[in-house]
Order: structure tokens, then sequence, then C-alpha cells
């Protein structure tokens, strides 16, 4: 079963700029280390709600990555990953409702203390990455992947929401009622020219919305196509809208 939030990825030009922009915004951030093989290196920022931000650049050119093109495009908020008791299960929900679903997987970093934290997962493919998620499975403690480090001078606790963008909901409410056991709460948003459907994920919503004429959901998906558009982090001793360029194209506010 599907019951949170692991974790959002946000695809930055330069990590050492990318930690220290955050740390200036009150997070705690903390190097991640390198992922072998895939010209990767990330830093984390967790939450008491045990989600996390997964700040990730490359140290070299990997066209062929998942998070190439995306970071190409601007970066930002680019994927997502959801925690799951049932691994195998969910994957196979999820392709049997029409998602394109890589079959089970290896994953693994190098953290800078030399330790080797590995997982399990399955990911989201094609077009359907960054919108519907990968799923990861321990492969050894938990803690070894996901920092203790969780307290933040801004006062974030948690995710709140996810707004992804999405040029085909029936589609999308299909693959998640299958997977979440729900059909969703109707939405609707004029002033984003955009409907869509909310589905609770555990702690944490998502907030899927497609375009009904010109407004900044259509403008998102011309220019990046459908993909994660925003993200709400709660417990922030100031609400607001982070400044965009400090966050390096990701689109955060707090509540």
């Amino acid at each position: 079963m599907l019951h949170a939030v692991d974790h959002l990825v946000i695809a930055v030009p330069d990590l050492a700029a990318a930690v220290a922009s955050y740390r200036d915004l009150g997070f705690t951030v903390v190097a991640g280390g390198r992922h072998p093989g895939a010209g990767t290196d990330n830093a984390l920022i967790v939450f008491r709600d045990t989600s996390y931000l997964e700040l990730l650049g490359f140290h070299e050119p990997r066209r062929d990555h998942r998070w190439w093109t995306p970071l190409s495009r601007g970066g930002g908020l680019v994927d997502f990953c959801l925690q799951t008791d049932d691994l195998a299960g969910d994957a196979k929900t999820l392709r049997q409702a029409g998602v394109e679903m890589s079959e089970l997987g290896r994953g693994d970093r190098r953290r800078p203390d030399g330790v080797e934290v590995r997982w399990i997962w399955a990911l989201a493919r094609g077009a359907h990455r960054g919108v519907a998620p990968f799923l990861l499975a321990e492969d050894g403690p938990r803690d070894e992947r996901v920092p203790r480090e969780r307290a933040h001078a801004n006062g974030v606790t948690g995710i709140g929401v996810v707004t992804v963008a999405v040029d085909d909901l029936p589609s999308v409410r299909r693959w998640y009622a299958a997977a979440l056991g729900s059909t969703g709460q109707d939405l609707a948003f004029p002033e984003l020219g955009a409907v869509g459907a909310r589905f609770a994920v555990g702690p944490h919503a998502f907030e899927f919305l497609a375009p009904t004429g010109a407004g900044p959901v259509r403008d998102w998906i011309t220019a990046r196509g459908a993909s994660p558009y925003s993200a709400t982090l709660v417990g922030g001793h100031r609400a607001g809208p982070l400044d965009l360029g400090r966050t390096q194209g990701a689109r955060l506010a707090l509540a």
C-alpha cells in the first residue's frame, strides 16, 4: 500500500550553490553522496514527517538520465517518490492501471562517510515520469538512507500538498484510484485555468490539475510537459511562497 511521500526530487544546475541557498532559507541540508555510475550527487532536507527534499545535481553530462531533460527545461521539482509497504504489489497495480512502470531494479549511493546505501525501486517511465510516482523499498536500515537531522530554523516540519500539472486527468484519476482505493476529490481553480482531483496519501496530499483554457497550468505543460508544478511545506514560521531564484526553480511555499 502507498502510505506517504518518501521524497520530492529537485534538479539543480549547481548542487553546491543549491545547498548554500537552501541553508540561507533556513533549511538543514545534509550531504547525501554520489550515485555510482549515474553521474549525480545529492543533498537531503529531511522533515519530521519522515519525508524529504532531494537536491540533485550532475557532476558529468548524462543525457540518458531520467532527470537530465527536466533539468535542461529549467529544473526545480521534477519527480516524486512514494513510500510503500508492498513494492512489487503497488508497482503491479499501477502497471495494470495503465502506468508505464519499470520492473523492480536496484539503486545505490555512496555517502560522504563511505557508507553504501542501497534500495529497490520501480520507476514510472516515459511521459508518465513525474506524473505517476516512482516507488522505493529499503535494502537496509532507513536511517542509513535518510538522515536523522530533521529540525529546521525556518520551522518547516513536513510536506503538505504536491501539485502536479497533467494533460490527461481521466487516466491519472484511474491510476491513483487503483493504487489508493479512492476516486479523489474534484477540484476547480479558475485563477489557474484548471480543474483537477485531490488524493490523500497518508499525511500528504496530491492535487493533479489539468488545463481548461489559457493560464499558468497550460503554460507549464507547454514549456515542461506534464510534471510536478509546486509543493507546499507545512510548519514554517512565516507563510508564503519562497523566492524561485533561491529555490533553484522549485515552486515551494510555506504554510
